[in-house]
């Protein structure tokens, strides 16, 4: 004869309400149980046996706590039963929290099982003001949990229709800003407008220009990338533009074409475009408007079609104030800006990035190594995660790389984002010196480029 099941009867109003499965022998502790849950709005289903409990559990996904019996066969005491329903219940619904009511004799047991995932154990008899606030607090908690993965299940399919969409240049992520980010790179792609990226260095900007190269109606074009903060200041013009024979000192007898004449019907990608100088910037805009430039120490006036992309770790809009960028020239490249956040504004994306970095090695990441990866600022942001994998993925002798072997600053958490970093006067008066007055040492020192630097001095009056 097959053991009877109790539940308590469930309106069309309670369908919203908590569900709680309770699992014991003794009816009467079911009844003072559904009776405690249903003063605070708590629905429950009931079994007095272990199998009857878990074809509840498979017929009742919505199910969100289960409190359960250690024993369930007269004169046994051991806990056997209550540990083998236990593992049974996490097989069909492995996150659901479990509550154990419990003897003394099965404490040990219990405490076991905590170990193992239990959520609480609570002694018979129990203080129903205690069982009611640790069953509320683990049926939030497990409310939350549902969210988080329902959200995360949601994220997931975005970002994998996303890739099943567009090219997306094999891009490792995993936060919902640089999810966003990217819906908004794939969409703008195929116009012809200028695209300003902007975000400090090292967080992975010429990624988001080569997604936008590579969804674009010129994708098959050329893809010129040009690092303008490279660039000395006195071949710059000649660089981008080109220059005739002997236009400048040391041009030699041969025509210089330009960055722009060779993306002609493609993209061109100005990298650090703060540090185009003046007369470079009257160029850029006229380009932007009109196609058309000249190259240096030429009268003639050339076509082009290119697509311009640009990025930049300054911020734009304090040069304009300074007088040191145009402010024209900001709107014809600012049409669209995509604004990628330093890596440290999107901790997620932290170890799915450590983890690509070393998948081509083998190696893995210990549980203390992800845990450092994760207390630690990146003020390097990706480019600094990536070295420190390429290091520790060296140095480590087996498959699993340790936290120490990882080698991060000890004051990491305590460091400032790279792009919030701004030199004072003492501080570029005293690195000048220390360098002899030499500006691409000094620079270096200051973590800045020479045009940058150059840039700074003048703003203080500094000479050099």
């Amino acid at each position: 004869m097959q053991a009877p099941t109790f539940s308590t009867q469930i309106t069309q109003g309670e369908l919203d309400l908590d569900k709680v499965l309770i699992i014991d022998d003794n009816t009467s502790i079911i009844s003072a149980l559904s009776l405690l849950l249903s003063l605070h709005d708590i629905q429950t289903l009931s079994a007095i046996t272990p199998q009857a409990g878990l074809q509840l559990l498979r017929e009742n996904p919505d199910i969100s706590l289960v409190v359960q019996d250690m024993n369930f066969t007269a004169d046994t005491t051991s806990g056997e039963e209550g540990r083998a329903l236990f593992f049974s219940l996490r097989e069909i619904q492995p996150d659901i929290p479990v509550i154990l009511l419990t003897a003394w004799t099965q404490l040990e047991m219990a405490v076991e099982l905590v170990k193992a995932g239990a959520a609480d154990y609570v002694g018979k008899p129990w203080d129903d003001n205690k069982l009611i606030a640790t069953i509320k607090n683990l049926l939030e908690l497990h409310d939350l949990q549902q969210q988080q993965r329902q959200s995360q299940s949601r994220a997931q399919q975005a970002r994998e229709r996303l890739q099943q969409q567009f090219d997306l240049q094999d891009i490792v992520y995993r936060s919902q800003s640089v999810q966003t980010l990217l819906e908004m790179a794939t969409q703008v792609a195929h116009s012809d407008v200028p695209v300003l990226i902007t975000g400090p260095n090292g967080a992975g900007k010429e990624k988001i220009a080569d997604i936008v190269q590579a969804n674009s109606s010129v994708k098959d074009g050329p893809y010129i990338k040009v690092n303008v903060g490279a660039l000395p200041e006195e071949l710059m013009e000649a660089e981008l533009f080109g220059a005739e024979a002997g236009a400048y000192t040391g041009a030699g007898n041969k025509v210089r074409q330009g960055r722009f004449e060779a993306a002609d019907g493609g993209t061109l990608f100005l990298d650090e475009i703060g540090e185009l100088s003046a007369s470079g910037q009257v160029k850029l805009l006229r380009v932007l408007q009109t196609g058309e430039f000249q190259r240096l120490g030429s009268s003639q006036t050339r076509q082009v079609q290119v697509r311009v992309v640009s990025a930049t770790n300054s911020n734009l809009q304090e040069m304009i104030a300074e007088g040191s960028f145009r402010q024209d020239l900001f709107y014809r490249l600012n049409v669209i800006e995509l604004k990628l956040p330093a890596l440290c504004d999107r901790p997620e994306d932290i170890l799915p990035l450590a983890r690509g970095f070393l998948a081509k090695t083998g190696k893995q990441l210990s549980a203390q190594a992800q845990q450092g990866l994760m207390r630690y600022r990146w003020p390097g942001n990706v480019r600094e995660l990536q070295n420190v994998m390429q290091r520790a993925a060296v140095l480590t002798q087996g498959e699993v790389v340790e936290e120490a072997t990882l080698a991060l600053p000890e004051d990491g958490p305590l460091k400032a984002p790279e792009h919030s970093f701004e030199p004072s006067r003492e501080l570029l008066e005293q690195t000048l010196a220390n360098c002899n007055g030499v500006i691409a040492q000094a620079a270096r020192e200051l973590g800045l480029s020479r045009q940058a630097l150059y840039r700074r001095l003048d703003k203080y009056g500094i000479p050099y």
